[in-house]
Parts: C-alpha cells; sequence; structure tokens
C-alpha cells in the first residue's frame, strides 16, 4: 500500500464529518480527454454525462479519506498497488509526485466507533484498512478492540501501529490478527471461530462483496444475534469487477433484498 499526502486551499466540506469511514470520489481524466472545469473543481458529472460518449467519461474511484486536518489544508488517502499497472488509481498513486493534481469530491461516510459499545470488532481486508486506521485512531486509549484483516500473504501484512497519525497509539486492549489469503486463511473462519467477549459491541465489518454480504452479514446477524444498529457492513469491491461494475451489482442486490422484505 502506498499512503499518498493531498493539499488543498479548502477542506471546509470536512468540518462536520466526524466518521471514520469517511470516503471521498477521485475524478480521473481519460488520456487525451480535456474535461472543463477539472482544474478549477468546478466539474460536472451531470452535465459531462450528458455531454460525452460513455468512453471518454472520467473514472470515479471510491478511496477512505484520512485525517483531515482544516487548518493545514491536508488529508491521506490510502491506495493498494497491485504491482501489474492495471486499474486507474493505483498506477496513479504508484507514479505520483509533488505538484501532481486531483479532482476530488466528497466526503460521505456514515460509522464512527460507538463510545457506549463494551468493545469493538473491525474485520477487513486491505480495501477497508484505512477506515480500520481511522476506528482506532478515533478510539480512546481504553477502548477494547479486535481486529480481524486479511491480506495477500505474510509478507503483505500490514503495521496497523505504523499506519496511525503521529502522536497516536493503538487502544491499550487491542489485539490484531492477520490472514493470509495465499494460505487460504478466511475472514469468516477466523469470526467464527473466535471468542466472543461481553457486552454490547460494535462492529466494522467490509471488504469484498461477496465474502462480507454473503458470508459474515448472515453470521453475525443471525448466529451471533446482533442487531442492524450494532454493525457497519458492507462490500467496497467485488472480485472480478470494476468499481463501475459493482456499483451495477451492489444495486442490484439492493433491490433484491428490498423485493424479499416485501
Amino acid at each position: 500500500m502506498r499512503r499518498v499526502w493531498f493539499r488543498s486551499d479548502d477542506l471546509s466540506a470536512f468540518a462536520d464529518s466526524h466518521f471514520a469511514d469517511r470516503y471521498v470520489k477521485l475524478v480521473f481524466p481519460r488520456p487525451g480527454v480535456e474535461l472543463p472545469g477539472y482544474d478549477d473543481g468546478s466539474l460536472d458529472m451531470r452535465e459531462l454525462r450528458r455531454t460525452l460518449p460513455p468512453e471518454q467519461l472520467p473514472a470515479v474511484r471510491t478511496y477512505t479519506a484520512l485525517f483531515p486536518d482544516l487548518d493545514a489544508g491536508t488529508l491521506a488517502i490510502d491506495f493498494v498497488l497491485h504491482g501489474d499497472g492495471e486499474g486507474v488509481a493505483g498506477p496513479w498513486a504508484a507514479s505520483a509526485r509533488p505538484g501532481d493534481t486531483l479532482l476530488v469530491n466528497g466526503p460521505g461516510g456514515a460509522y464512527a466507533p460507538d463510545p457506549s459499545a463494551a468493545w469493538h470488532l473491525l474485520v477487513a481486508d486491505e480495501s477497508a484498512l484505512p477506515a480500520v486506521t481511522a476506528a482506532l485512531a478515533a478510539m480512546p486509549p481504553d477502548a477494547t478492540a479486535r481486529v480481524v484483516l486479511l491480506a495477500e500473504g505474510a509478507d503483505h501484512a500490514p503495521d496497523v501501529a505504523a499506519g496511525l497519525p503521529r502522536g497516536s497509539t493503538l487502544p491499550t486492549d487491542t489485539l490484531v490478527t492477520t490472514l493470509s489469503r495465499a494460505a487460504g486463511e478466511t475472514l469468516l473462519d477466523t469470526v467464527t471461530g473466535m471468542e466472543w467477549l461481553p457486552g454490547p459491541v460494535h462492529a466494522f465489518v467490509h471488504g469484498e462483496a461477496d465474502e462480507v454480504m454473503h458470508q459474515l452479514r448472515p453470521h453475525l446477524l443471525r448466529e451471533r444475534g446482533l442487531d442492524r444498529a450494532q454493525v457497519s457492513i458492507s462490500g467496497y469491491w467485488r472480485r472480478g469487477r470494476t468499481e463501475d461494475g459493482f456499483r451495477e451489482w451492489k444495486q442490484a442486490l439492493a433491490t433484491s433484498e428490498g423485493s424479499d422484505r416485501r
């Protein structure tokens, strides 16, 4: 992963953003396509969709925005680098240099650690690691946190403490378990077999959509008996799909589940 620090003259949009999973939309122009309003931030995506053919529309990718500092005008974004040169955001981050610019829309978000919870369960793969980092940084020193992270292999295991902002430390009672995808370890097996601490839990569970929505969510809501207010759970990506295709999948899932509830 690579952390890229950004600076803006105006981060006022973050003034009321207190979510650990705060996210932004990064807008990447297609090579050779000039986008009116891109440089000054006045880009109108609805107008672009009306006037440009699909192949000329910019690519939009969603990322967690870390540690916005309104006074300094800075924030950080962590990118997963796949090493194959494919995709949009990863290659941009791999070659980013001081002076490069990027149009960012946002922020959004919905989750912050519940201070009344007896303990916190944070389950994620690489895509949600930044949000887990932000959640841990937002917890008081005496919080209890159990973190389960899935990485590609042992040599890709993240150093969670190193990702915290300067001057921050992990809550004292924090246990981090890192799994290896290459070794066949899964989030579901680990969460199913883990010790369940006493008292109400607040869970943040995000990652690959099939693993999160079809495996972990039923386990937490049915077998563990959590109610929806105790769980922030959603897919951040879908294996085999770009973000555009993933949006279509999420919409179809929401429609299907809405029909089932009716």
